[in-house]
């Protein structure tokens, strides 16, 4: 049920939001003169690393850490680069990750490659079994706020709970939180 879910919404966003998305590729493209798309080394279910596109908001030199541990992340954002970021627009080439089978649209947050304490602890409580989302229970809850034990507990809680109507209702609190731009530092 999850998969079709994810498979139709997947589409369905994809078509509504087609002009959008290459609107903002031609603008990262114009204004950066980069590749348009940033492919990251996330760790999927069952600890499989695979690639995860976003948009590109930082320059290549950008070295391959939490955005929260870079002294001074500011100096490596691209023009609208830190927009694309506070709107999650830099998260929409996702989508194609969730039409392919290595992402669903709710699941916790795949981690980076480098992240191993986050990458432990979630193998420790079996959290790694889950596919990863492009949002999740941690995410409506802090976001980038969020403590590393505090994050694997919100991903811990949404693995007993897991439902299509939990899904719906962190759905629906993503948008919330979109709009109204909460939770996010960078």
């Amino acid at each position: 049920m999850k998969r079709f879910f994810d498979l139709t919404l997947g589409f369905c966003i994809t078509w509504l939001l087609l002009i959008p998305i290459l609107l903002i590729a031609f603008l990262i493209y114009i204004t950066s003169k980069h590749s348009v798309l940033y492919w990251s080394d996330r760790v999927g279910k069952d600890g499989l690393i695979f690639k995860m596109p976003k948009f590109r908001t930082m320059i290549p030199e950008t070295p391959e850490v939490a955005t929260a541990l870079l002294v001074d992340p500011e100096k490596y954002f691209m023009p609208f680069g830190c927009f694309l970021r506070t709107t999650s627009l830099d998260e929409l080439p996702q989508i194609f990750s969730i039409l392919k089978g290595d992402m669903s649209f709710v699941g916790p947050r795949p981690a980076l490659f480098n992240q191993y304490d986050l990458i432990a602890l979630r193998k420790e409580y079996n959290v790694d079994k889950l596919i990863t989302g492009l949002t999740g229970w941690a995410q409506i809850n802090g976001r980038d706020s969020l403590l590393l034990h505090e994050k694997v507990a919100f991903d811990v809680e949404y693995y007993q709970r897991q439902s299509m109507l939990f899904d719906l209702e962190i759905l629906w609190k993503t948008l919330l939180k979109v709009f109204r731009r909460t939770g996010v530092s960078h």
